[in-house]
């Protein structure tokens, strides 16, 4: 499947998954943004973790993750397929861990922008730690599109969960400088990049 195509079918389909469950949470009488993440609570950390970037409040919660989620998961994909699942999954459950360790105790958090944030902080660091021209202007262009993103990780707006944006961003970074300094062992060894 060319590469292009192979990232807008995985995104389209894991954004289309976070739609259908948001129907699904509108046309039953259940809540399931009662299976997001409660901190400090064992109910609360599994499925939480797990479920918290597939539910959303509403649709203006889940468009505002639908749009940069797609842009951001393709770019990643299209630069570095295995990379992006390490970061995904690097992402999920760090955001998710720190909502529950650190999060108001008797709150429900739940949203895909730990990943959005993750993702962010991945093509970032890529740009600084691989140092490649190519990874340098893609992460300058995440920058001028979605640099004041950045200010999300901060407390500021109330019943915005910046715990899932701060470490799902650390998660990211962290995944970027991992990755970027395996490869520089594997290329001084000999192993390959």
């Amino acid at each position: 499947m060319h590469p292009l195509r192979r990232a807008l079918t995985l995104w389209g389909a894991l954004i289309a998954l976070m739609w259908l469950l948001l129907i699904i949470d509108w046309v039953t009488p259940g809540r399931l943004i009662d299976y997001g993440v409660h901190p400090r609570t064992l109910d609360g950390l599994l499925p939480g973790v797990l479920a918290m970037p597939f539910l959303h409040v509403g649709i203006a919660h889940l468009f505002a993750n639908s749009v940069p989620l797609a842009i951001l998961g393709t770019v990643t994909a299209l630069r570095d397929w295995k990379g992006m699942w390490t970061a995904l999954a690097v992402t999920l459950v760090v955001s998710g861990l720190g909502v529950w360790l650190v999060s108001p105790a008797y709150t429900v958090t739940v949203g895909a922008s730990g990943i959005v944030f993750g993702l962010f902080g991945y093509l970032l660091g890529r740009g600084v730690f691989l140092r490649k021209i190519a990874d340098l202007l893609i992460a300058l262009l995440v920058v001028a599109a979605y640099g004041s993103m950045i200010w999300g990780v901060f407390p500021s707006v109330p019943q915005v969960s910046w715990q899932g944006h701060l470490f799902g961003f650390a998660a990211g970074v962290g995944t970027a400088f991992l990755t970027a300094r395996a490869r520089t062992i594997a290329a001084a060894t000999g192993a390959g990049a």
